[in-house]
């Protein structure tokens, strides 16, 4: 069994990745996309998005961080992976699943699910320029508009040679909205000789029993529902290790929001960097926690991190 922190544009930074690893349960993580286009990112580029890399590719608590990359030019996803691996990453991860417009009117992410020919061929080319002993994954969703090349897909990802896909049982017209398809990920699990891992409406402990359940994987992938209640994949892992499952309280979820403001702010100073990514994090968990509506209630308004910072220290 493995649970991997899911890579999430916007939401999921090296801050984030940081805090969500120090609480516990995760065995691994994947960074933001590093998008791919005419260039080749020198040294500054992937140290600023992954920073990881400069610890041995793990995140503060150890945890080991996959470099994703995207992008549809084979050879220079090709050249960029192998300057990952020049400056430290030990796994790199190639995103056939970003649902984003901007990124799909560059013939990025989920719209590559359209023509499997073309994943097969960039997945092919990255992984013939890796170094054997550097793994190469993927992550996926179940088509375009529709599901017809799912399966087409998901041997493309296979026959390139990578050693295991993310599934994230949606289309990319179908976005985020409910349900998740589980039962598309055991159809994939059947059909590949490789690990498939699923991903998609975990929320709770209950989700993570029955997205096993539907989908026959040992793996699983925690996106929104990991940020929305940080303590999830510590829930899981007492499941599976057959301890009490108990969840954190509010106070102790606080002692959490505290660290994660002050590495924000480490990070960016005193700039508007940790005010918002503050503000996003507690309105999501505004889903979960009735404390966390009063929280951002109370800081929604504010302009200054001392102002933050004052509030954090006497809530």
């Amino acid at each position: 069994m493995r649970l991997i922190l899911a890579p999430m544009q916007g939401l999921v930074d090296d801050v984030m990745r940081d805090l969500l690893t120090r609480m516990g349960g995760l065995d691994a993580c994947v960074s933001e996309f590093v998008r791919i286009t005419h260039t080749v990112h020198g040294r500054g580029m992937w140290m600023k998005l992954i920073p990881e890399l400069e610890h041995d590719a793990k995140t503060f608590a150890g945890v080991p961080c996959t470099v994703q990359i995207l992008g549809s030019d084979a050879e220079n996803m090709a050249l960029n992976a192998l300057e990952a691996v020049r400056y430290g990453a030990q796994k790199i991860d190639i995103n056939f699943g970003c649902p984003a417009p901007t990124v799909n009117r560059h013939q990025g992410g989920a719209v590559l699910l359209k023509e499997p020919e073309r994943m097969l061929e960039i997945v092919t080319t990255v992984r013939q320029a890796l170094p054997e002993h550097i793994p190469l994954s993927a992550k996926m969703r179940l088509g375009y508009e529709s599901k017809d090349l799912f399966l087409d897909c998901a041997h493309a990802i296979e026959n390139g040679g990578a050693c295991e896909v993310a599934v994230h049982a949606r289309t990319k017209i179908e976005g985020y909205e409910p349900p998740a398809h589980w039962q598309y990920i055991h159809r994939i699990r059947e059909a590949l000789n490789i690990p498939v891992i699923a991903n998609g409406d975990v929320f709770s402990l209950d989700d993570y029993i029955a997205i096993k359940a539907q989908s026959g994987c040992d793996s699983v992938m925690l996106g929104r529902g990991a940020v929305r209640r940080p303590d999830l994949a510590r829930q899981i892992m007492l499941y599976e290790q057959g301890q009490t499952v108990t969840e954190m309280d509010w106070p102790e979820i606080m002692h959490w929001v505290r660290l994660f403001f002050e590495l924000c702010c480490i990070k960016a100073g005193d700039s508007k960097y940790p005010m918002a990514r503050l503000k996003q994090w507690v309105a999501m968990m505004k889903l979960v926690y009735p404390q966390a509506h009063v929280l951002f209630e109370a800081i929604r308004p504010l302009k200054g991190n001392d102002e933050i910072r004052t509030v954090l220290k006497a809530s």
